[in-house]
């Protein structure tokens, strides 16, 4: 207790000196708990995001991803149609398939008397919302009859609906797409998504009407993503092959690496985010890694000025008795001291930055309890090592040498 009351007091005869020390390693320590917390928090994001597209859900895109780029269909950009969704639907030859439905969209704007909104029209199948697991806030969804008879009828994203229509309810009431008319039958409930992929932000319309009315053009019969929904999770892999084989049979392909199409399932989509992710953090975790270091050399270069500036008091009190290895504690205790108390301060500025930076930046940061205390536990590591070369240096002081520096 004596060497730990002597080596704070040291601390606090020095406290301008003792804090920039300390700086280094708080910077450091703040970083890293602000970097693993947002790689979770975007992590757990993503995670989300891809669950609420529904479950056990496989994503079958146009074109397939090659080291030299995206392979298309021949004369055109999109290889899948509403033929091969129909296809996939048909449980003799895809029997692990529970629901398929197709969709295609274009940017479209929407107008309600002055106000006007542009976003997503999305034209798909009765079956998409069960698919995608979505709910409805008012109204109904598409119907077999809206799909067979080309409906000019729509169902709202919530966002697109307040955008309209304000608070007041729309359901029954008519927007124009494009300057046609189109009455609201419904209007999905919230996701909460935000961003560029705003699932509440869109406006769904039958596919057959999206195709004859809104598109319209060459790609009539062309579909963006066909989502194909396994009966189960245990089938997953099952449904996969169905679907790829269907799809090689339907396109005339004999080989799977000439495939014009690409199948995810939503564990793969989880996996490439989460490399991502885990790629952005070992940059930042190294840049944070780098500031510690600073900080730890920064300890080091202290403690040898400490140890210069009191040389005359160390060589006194090996002259009155003291053991090389009681002044080497107290060196290591005073620079343990300063790396502890830079990563406890570092800790309190990383768990309030976690809190204060998420609506400034847009992204979730999640505390990690085990970063933080890891984060301490590290801080006083580097406090300890880079301490043990002044307190070494100290400890082989010759008393008479001490006592007669200047």
């Amino acid at each position: 207790m004596d060497t730990l009351r002597t080596g704070l007091e040291a601390i606090r005869t020095h406290r301008l000196r003792s804090g920039l020390t300390m700086l280094g390693i708080l910077i450091g320590i703040a970083a890293v708990i602000l970097t693993v917390g947002l790689g979770i928090g975007a992590q757990r994001q993503v995670t989300a995001q891809v669950q609420a597209l529904g479950t056990n859900l496989l994503i079958v895109s146009p074109g397939s991803t090659t080291t030299g780029g995206v392979r298309g269909g021949f004369g055109s950009a999109s290889t899948l149609t509403s033929a091969d969704a129909a296809a996939l639907g048909n449980r003799t030859a895809a029997p692990d398939v529970e629901a398929v439905a197709a969709t295609t969209s274009a940017s479209e704007t929407l107008q309600n008397g002055s106000a006007n909104w542009t976003t997503s029209v999305v034209g798909t199948s009765p079956s998409w919302m069960p698919v995608r697991a979505r709910k409805l806030q008012s109204g109904r969804f598409l119907s077999t009859v809206d799909e067979t008879s080309i409906a000019a009828v729509t169902v709202l994203g919530s966002s697109t609906a307040t955008e309209l229509f304000g608070p007041l309810n729309p359901v029954g009431q008519s927007v124009t797409i494009d300057g046609k008319p189109f009455e609201v039958i419904g209007v999905l409930a919230s996701t909460g998504s935000t961003g560029s992929t705003n699932d509440d932000d869109q406006a769904i319309v039958p596919m057959s009407t999206a195709q004859q009315r809104v598109i319209g053009g060459t790609t009539r019969t062309s579909v963006q993503t066909i989502y194909v929904q396994a009966a189960s999770s245990t089938v997953m892999s099952a449904a996969y092959q169905e679907t790829q084989s269907l799809l090689l049979a339907l396109h005339g392909i004999e080989n799977t690496a000439s495939a014009d199409f690409t199948v995810t399932s939503q564990s793969s989509l989880v996996s490439a985010a989460s490399s991502v992710d885990k790629t952005l953090t070992i940059l930042l975790g190294g840049i944070a890694a780098i500031s510690l270091l600073v900080g730890g050399i920064g300890v080091m270069n202290i403690m040898l000025v400490s140890v210069t500036e009191r040389i005359r008091e160390i060589g006194l009190r090996k002259a009155l008795g003291a053991r090389p290895r009681l002044i080497r504690r107290q060196f290591l205790v005073e620079a343990s001291v300063l790396g502890l108390a830079g990563g406890l301060i570092g800790a309190i500025v990383g768990i309030v930055g976690a809190h204060v930076l998420p609506p400034l930046i847009s992204n979730p940061i999640a505390v990690s309890v085990p970063a933080v205390v890891g984060s301490i536990v590290v801080a006083l590591a580097i406090g300890l090592g880079f301490g043990v070369y002044p307190a070494g240096r100290a400890a082989r002081l010759a008393p008479i040498d001490a006592l007669r520096s200047e």
